[in-house]
């Protein structure tokens, strides 16, 4: 201790002293009563001890000058000793606030500790003594707890001028306001320790391993049930390593105990949490989308586009932008074709005759229109509508269902050379036929076809030759085209119908007829009815 703080030690404890014998002089017998209230007490008592030696003594009658006296020596005694306490309390005050010249005030706290009246080499003694026994207790988010011990890291203690400007940059003369101030200081006590070691226990803590961490995730709007709500964050245990090595070696210069590693950043937070602007108006904006209810009529069966349905095309990413996935629309009416569509798909077919035969080709059969479609069903959605209606089709069968042709047909067995009429389930017309020649390569394709229309008395022609004329011209009276350029119509150039004759003598395609089935056939038909040829 240098003779300067000895001095101030010396000048503290005598002026205390003196304090003490000053106030056990002015009243032994009443300790804890106020000082004026004392002496008034004693003029009393002084006054009554003078009455009493008058009632034993002969009266004799105090004059205005004794009394005047009297009450002047009084009042000279009471400021000399009123004076005296004053002048002890201005050098108590004074010693003490030379005291706290080396010394740290009262109720000082150095890093979280309290170092109340000690000079800097008390401090350093301790801290240095701290150093020597220091773990760091890292406290993590899953409530595992991992420490570093400071010898592993070769942690020392390295003295500094800092805690000596703390000590004068405290303004000594007002160490009474420490009383009621609390100074607390968080000083950078130097310390060194190997940086190398360090990185080496930092990097082998379990929490650094990979398999220890696992991402954040965003607060972020997830359907539930009938709309989008706000799924709260959920704080991972990812490590900014950047930030950790810092707050431990922050954590090590101040010799804190324990580093929360959630309370000072170390984990890498979500970006947006439920409250976050984002996020709320990210879920609004995709349950605007969720007011529609479209309900497709497939007579019997239906397909209902709702929230549920909907809230799938709807997606939003890490920075909370909401997206409207039209390729997800189209993906879905086309997955509506698939299931429904049946034009130019194999048919399972009952036969007149009772068999069952698989007829492929054609241009009969439902088929949505896709681009159409999509139109009316985004229009559906941002208007909210509700509504059951069909899809947009490019091409419409009598039904839905594997037996899409319905219960009135017409039916063509290439094989038999037989033509029929089905209405209502029922055969109404048989008639033998020609059809196709094979062996000009004119047969009749088979597959499901549309009646196109029917007309009378038409010229049914060939190719156009460069001439001008044609490479056949045939009038016939009934006219019945379903597959371009092939129907079926009268041929009263035939003298025979059915069997073989259909290899030799057979048309260009068409489905020749006795004129008299060919104007039963012509009643009986109309525009749209399903036509099948099959073998």
């Amino acid at each position: 201790m240098s003779n300067k703080d000895k001095r101030a030690d010396e000048i503290v404890e005598e002026t205390m002293k003196s304090i003490y014998e000053d106030l056990d002089n002015l009243d032994k017998e009443e300790e804890h009563s106020e000082l004026g209230e004392e002496f008034e007490r004693e003029l009393e008592e002084e006054s009554e001890e003078f009455e009493e030696e008058q009632e034993f003594e002969e009266p004799e009658e105090e004059t205005e000058a004794e009394r005047a006296y009297r009450k002047h020596k009084f009042r000279k005694k009471l400021a000399i000793i009123l004076g005296s306490i004053f002048g002890v309390l201005i050098v108590a005050y004074v010693g003490i606030a030379l005291y706290f010249g080396s010394h740290f005030m009262f109720y000082t706290k150095i890093n979280g500790t309290d170092f109340s009246m000690k000079n800097v080499a008390e401090v350093e003694k301790y801290m240095e003594q701290q150093v020597a026994d220091y773990v760091l207790t890292l406290k993590e988010s899953d409530g595992d707890v991992e420490k570093i011990d400071g010898q592993n890291i070769s942690l020392t203690y390295v003295p500094g001028d800092e805690l000596k400007k703390y000590v004068k940059k405290q303004n000594n003369f007002l160490w009474i306001t420490s009383l009621w101030d609390h100074p607390e200081i968080e000083a950078a006590v130097g310390v060194k320790y190997d940086e190398t070691k360090l990185s080496e226990v930092i990097s082998a803590l379990q929490c650094m391993k990979a398999e220890n961490q696992t991402a954040s995730v965003n607060a972020h709007p997830e359907f539930k049930e009938t709309q989008f709500e706000v799924v709260p964050e959920v704080i991972g245990t990812q490590i900014n390593t950047e930030k950790f090595t810092e707050e431990i070696k922050k954590s090590l210069d101040g010799f804190q105990p324990e580093l929360d590693l959630l309370e000072s950043g170390c984990y890498i937070l979500p970006k947006f949490v439920s409250d976050s602007e984002e996020v709320v108006k990210a879920a609004e904006s995709m349950n605007s989308y969720l007011g529609a209810e479209i309900t497709y009529d497939f007579n019997p069966n239906t397909e209902v586009v709702n929230s549920a349905v909907i809230a799938q095309w709807i997606t939003v990413n890490d920075n909370m932008e909401v997206t409207f996935n039209e390729e997800a629309v189209k993906t879905y009416i086309s997955s509506l074709a698939e299931k429904y569509n049946t034009k130019g798909k194999p048919r399972q077919f009952t036969t007149a005759t009772g068999n069952t035969v698989t007829v492929e080709g054609g241009s009969y059969g439902w088929q949505i229109n896709q681009e159409e479609e999509y139109k009316l069903l985004i229009a559906n959605i941002q208007n909210a509508e509700k509504v059951t209606r069909e899809p947009a089709y490019s091409s419409r069968a009598a039904s839905h269902g594997a037996m899409d042709v319905g219960s009135t047909y017409a039916e063509v067995d290439l094989s038999n050379q037989k033509a029929y009429f089905i209405k209502d389930g029922q055969v109404v017309l048989s008639s033998d036929v020609v059809t196709g020649n094979p062996n000009r390569g004119n047969a009749t394709p088979q597959g499901t076809y549309t009646l196109t229309y029917k007309t009378r008395n038409a010229v049914l022609r060939g190719e156009k030759r460069p001439d001008g004329t044609y490479s056949y011209e045939s009038p016939v009276a009934y006219w019945m085209p379903f597959n371009g350029g092939i129907g079926f119509h009268d041929a009263p150039w035939q003298s025979s119908f059915g069997g073989s004759r259909y290899k030799s003598h057979g048309s260009h395609g068409c489905i020749n007829m006795p004129t008299q089935k060919a104007k039963e056939m012509y009643n009986l038909i109309s525009d749209g009815t399903p036509v099948i040829c099959h073998y």
